[in-house]
């Protein structure tokens, strides 16, 4: 039960935050009979208790009048009038001292500008409020607090603001129908100038306006297909070859000589001496 009373609790703060505009922290403003009620059933601290209602921080207002109408209650009320005088005290323009009612019904006003929660244990109070737009009631039932949801009227009253919210204003709708009437008009005297003047430059001015209008938009005049390039030949097969052999630093000169004297040196044959030869064919 008590998550249920949870749930209703934030969807009621919820509906508020979102069509009347309540932000934390949350301002309650407590009457006379509320705060008596909180000391009768010690409900303690009373700013932990409303935040664990309203789910985030709050700040406790009254009023003047509330004030006075504790003091002139006696004795029996003055343990209230000394926790009442520790909230913070609203602004109520009313010079004169009114009953706590009519305090109240003039600090909420007709649409509630300041964003008060409302705590009260009077019924009728309750009632009247639940015909003002955007007033949250909060009320005591012997040691908790309750949150009461909104009325049909308070619900009625969103539901308009929203479909207000959706459809075009009339001063909306006459700076519209201004600035489209501007624009038609500059409109109409740009192409007079151009059709008085009859020069080209006009013509292609208009056009560079098409054809930036054109590439802003991203829509070209023909179709461009991107074409291939000739590629170069793969960087692997142009490497040197690397010399293994020979050192780098013989030169072609020093080569050379070198093949010629071994040339030489293959071309010589050796000379046999033939006088043996001789001697043989004379003796014989």
């Amino acid at each position: 039960m008590r998550l249920k009373k949870q749930k209703r609790h934030r969807r009621t703060v919820r509906f508020y935050t979102t069509c009347f505009g309540f932000r934390e922290p949350f301002k309650v403003l407590c009457d006379g009979t509320f705060i008596h009620h909180l000391l009768v059933n010690r409900i303690a601290p009373a700013d932990s208790a409303l935040s664990n209602i309203l789910g985030g921080a709050v700040k406790l207002f009254t009023t003047r009048c509330v004030l006075a109408e504790l003091k002139s209650l006696g004795k029996s009320y003055s343990e209230s009038l000394k926790a009442a005088r520790g909230l913070i005290t609203a602004r109520c323009d009313h010079e004169k001292r009114k009953s706590a009612v009519a305090c109240m019904m003039e600090v909420v006003g007709e649409k509630n500008p300041e964003h008060f929660f409302l705590a009260t244990q009077d019924a009728d109070l309750r009632e009247k409020l639940q015909e003002v737009p955007g007033v949250p009631l909060i009320f005591g039932l012997r040691n908790a607090l309750l949150l009461e949801s909104p009325s049909a009227f308070q619900r009625q009253v969103a539901k308009s603001t929203e479909e207000g919210r959706l459809h075009m204003s009339e001063a909306e709708y006459k700076m519209l129908r201004t600035k489209n009437t501007l624009e038609a008009e500059e409109a109409m005297k740009f192409a007079d100038v151009n059709e008085s003047e009859g020069d080209q430059n006009g013509g292609t001015q208009a056009m560079r306006r098409a054809n930036d209008g054109r590439k802003r938009i991203g829509v070209k005049d023909k179709v461009q297909f991107k074409r291939k390039k000739a590629k170069g030949p793969n960087p692997l097969s142009c490497k040197k070859k690397k010399n293994l052999g020979l050192p780098t630093s013989v030169s072609k000169s020093e080569s050379n000589d070198g093949s010629e004297t071994v040339r030489s040196r293959s071309n010589k044959k050796r000379k046999r001496s033939r006088k043996g030869k001789k001697l043989e064919a004379t003796n014989g």
